[in-house]
Parts: structure tokens; sequence; C-alpha cells
């Protein structure tokens, strides 16, 4: 799928390509309007295990993966320069990720592969330090890099280039922008969702589709498992059919040549599941990345709800000073509201509600431009989003399926040889 990401960037049109940079980057190779990935060869190279002491001087094994890039134009006109490479921990992918979130909020940020292996089939390690599951989270993490390298707008973000080839310092950067104090909290978001009065139609159709894609996707991984359990199974039995075999031929001479070769192939074929399985799984990173794409649709809708939230608010407030003026203008009511005042005071507390009133217009103007530009944004990203997920998950189901013709034809050849065996017995 890395690489379906990487061909699709460059077969986009250039439509794709016109958002401009949140920040002006001086490096030739980012253009303003250009997609990074067609300037620049990405890939997560290699991981390694490294030893140190954490923020508070604990010893800790962690893992760190090698992150290459090249310039395209250099390789186009023939030359193959030395990548330049720097090493990244996982959770530098995450604040990278955290801090594109903060700045793009209408945008449905790609997910990073799963920290630790969730929907696993049994027999696999879910040790997060396991040489297999480290494999299959540097793919992931390339994967990451690529999607976001081939957004029409995440690819031109200063940060982002400066994760690529700044080693040291970029984290320094990153919380120099003050992303974090931008950042809404959980418990602000929840209380927008459930006092919001009138959501955006399109948002709350998008977290329908979030609510449906996280189901269904964990619907598929869950009955995944429960298959690749009973394939096991069914291979392991032939393991037990071989040892059967090669048994008894020790005790059988006329029948035992044949019999030890139909152990053999039963033997071989036992054998060739791990494998299997092992490929399976890469297949169900895909469906997981999807899995972790719902969640990245819900944060969209989440900022939505809390500017519509805000919106409201605002709106509620300047309907209550209005009304408030219309009080205080009414004749015979001024007694009773403000006792006894001479024409100076009311005068000034009349000119001060009329500036909070138009404030309070400016504050609603502001965040009605602010929801509607939201709204509008998001759903152009939904729309590119689900066109990659019916490619991305079509392709990989295909693959899936293919793979499972293959298994079956092979057991056929298997039992066929078998069959072969015993009738020259």
């Amino acid at each position: 799928m890395a690489e379906d990401v990487k061909e699709e960037s460059v077969a986009s049109n250039d439509e794709s390509d016109q958002a401009a940079s949140d920040g002006s980057l001086s490096n030739t190779m980012l253009t303003e309007g250009s997609c990074l990935l067609r300037r620049m060869e990405i890939c997560v190279a290699e991981a390694e295990k490294r030893s140190g002491k954490n923020a508070v001087s604990m010893q800790e094994t962690y893992t760190v993966y090698l992150v290459e890039t090249r310039p395209i134009d250099a390789i186009a006109e023939g030359h193959n320069p030395p990548p330049d490479s720097l090493w990244r921990r996982y959770s530098e992918f995450e604040l990278l990720r955290n801090y594109l979130i903060v700045t793009y909020p209408y945008i449905v940020v790609p997910p990073l592969p799963e920290k630790r292996a969730e929907f696993v089939w049994h027999k696999l390690s879910a040790d997060n330090m396991d040489p297999d599951f480290v494999e299959r989270r540097r793919i992931g993490l390339e994967n990451f890099l690529l999607r976001v390298a081939s957004h029409p707008v995440l690819s031109n973000n200063e940060m982002l280039y400066h994760f690529l080839t700044k080693e040291h310092g970029w984290k320094e950067m990153v919380y120099e922008t003050g992303f974090q104090t931008k950042a809404d909290s959980r418990l602000r978001a929840l209380s927008a969702t459930f006092r919001v009065r009138s959501p955006h139609k399109r948002l709350v159709e998008m977290k329908h589709y979030s609510d449906g894609l996280q189901s269904h996707t964990s619907q598929l991984l869950r009955a995944r498992t429960r298959v690749a359990d009973r394939l096991y199974a069914v291979y392991k039995v032939h393991g037990n059919y071989g040892r059967v075999f090669s048994e008894w031929s020790a005790i059988e001479k006329e029948m035992g040549d044949g019999l030890q070769s139909a152990g053999h192939h039963m033997d071989a074929y036992a054998a060739s599941v791990d494998d299997i399985l092992e490929e399976e799984e890469h297949y169900a990173d895909q469906l997981k990345e999807y899995l972790s794409y719902a969640e990245a649709l819900r944060a969209v809708c989440r900022k939505h709800e809390l500017s519509q939230f805000e919106l409201e608010m605002a709106s509620q407030d300047l309907i209550s000073k209005k009304q408030q003026l219309r009080t205080f203008s009414l004749k015979g009511m001024t007694n009773k509201l403000f006792g006894q005042e001479a024409p100076e005071q009311r005068e000034a507390k009349l000119n001060l509600l009329e500036e909070l009133i138009a404030e309070g217009e400016e504050t609603v103007k502001e965040k009605t431009a602010e929801c509607d530009e939201h709204a509008e944004k998001a759903w152009a990203d939904i729309v590119r989003f689900k066109d990659q997920k019916d490619k991305d998950l079509q392709e990989a189901l295909i693959n899936y399926a293919l793979m499972q013709i293959s298994m079956c034809k092979k057991g056929i050849q298997v039992w066929n040889n078998a069959k072969e065996c015993f009738l020259k017995m």
C-alpha cells in the first residue's frame, strides 16, 4: 500500500497541489503548490533497538527508525547520490502527527501504525519489541510519511520538511510554534458534542460514516483472527498426518517409501502455515490503518462541533445583550432596572452596551465564517479520503483473496502428491 501512495502521488493531477504552505520554505526542493513526494524520495529504511536513560533517569529499551530522503531531481538526471538519513523514535512521529492535527483541524490526518499490537492472531507475539512487530511498524511509519508527503496540503508544511531533514533541534522548533496551547481538551470537545444545538449536516454524516467504518473494520479484523486460528488448526492436523505416516513407514516394508514420501508432503504443508499467517498479518495492518482513520475522521468532527458550539454561545450572548439594550431603552423601566441615575451615567452604560453588541456581532461573524470554512474544507478532504479508502481497501481485499486462492491450490497439490504416493504402493 505504501508503494501505491508513491505511485498515486506522481499520477495525481495538478489540482491536488494548489493548497498553500502553512510556512514559507527556504529550500528550493519545496516550491509553492508542489507536492513533497514529487520532489523527494522518502523511506523508513530500517529499525534499530537501543538502550538509554529516559527523562527520569531510568534505563529503558526503545526502537529508533532510520528515515532516508533523496531529491528526485538528482535521480531523474541520472545521478545516484547517497540518501540523507536520520534516526527518529516513534514518539517523534507522534509529535509530528499531533502538530499536524492541531495546525490543520479540517484535515483527516493519516494515522500512525499501532503502538501495541491489537486484533492479533494469538500465535503471533503482541510484544512491541518483537522483531516481526517492529518490522510491520516500520512499514506502517513509512506509509504514514508517504501519505502525509503526498497530501495536497500537509505535504507543504514546514515542520514536516524539518522532520525529514533536521535530526537535531526539530522538536524544539515544533514546540516553539505554540501548537500545544491551541490544542482543544477532550473534555471541552466532549462537552461541545452534547451541547451543540445545530450541527452541520455534512459533518453529522461524516461522523456516522466514521462510526460505520470503525464498526465494520473491527468486525472484519475479528473475523480474520478467528479464521486464522481455524486455519492454523487445519495445518497442524496435516502435521499430525505427516508424523503418523513417517512412523507408519518404519514398520511397513512394501509401503514404507510411499508413506514416508506422503509424510514429507504433509510436513512441508504444515510448516508453511507460519509464513502464510505472517503474510496475512500485513493485510490486517492495512485494515488496522483504516480502523485508526475512523478516529481521525471523528477528530475533524469534534473540532467542528466545538467551533459550532462557540458560535452558538456567541450568538446567544449577542441576543441577550440586544435584549438588554431594548429593555434599557424602554421608558418607565429605567428606574426599576438602574434606580435614580444621572443622565451621564445612563448614557455611559448605553454606550458600553452598544460597544459590547458591536463586538458580539463581529465575534458571531468571525465564528460563522470559521465554521463555514471548516465545514467546506473538511468535506473536500473527506471526499479525497473516501476515494483513497475505496482504492486501498479494494486492492488489499483482492490481494488477500488471491493469496487465499493460491493457498488453497497448494493444499490441493499436496493432496494430489500424497495421492500419487499412495497409488504407487
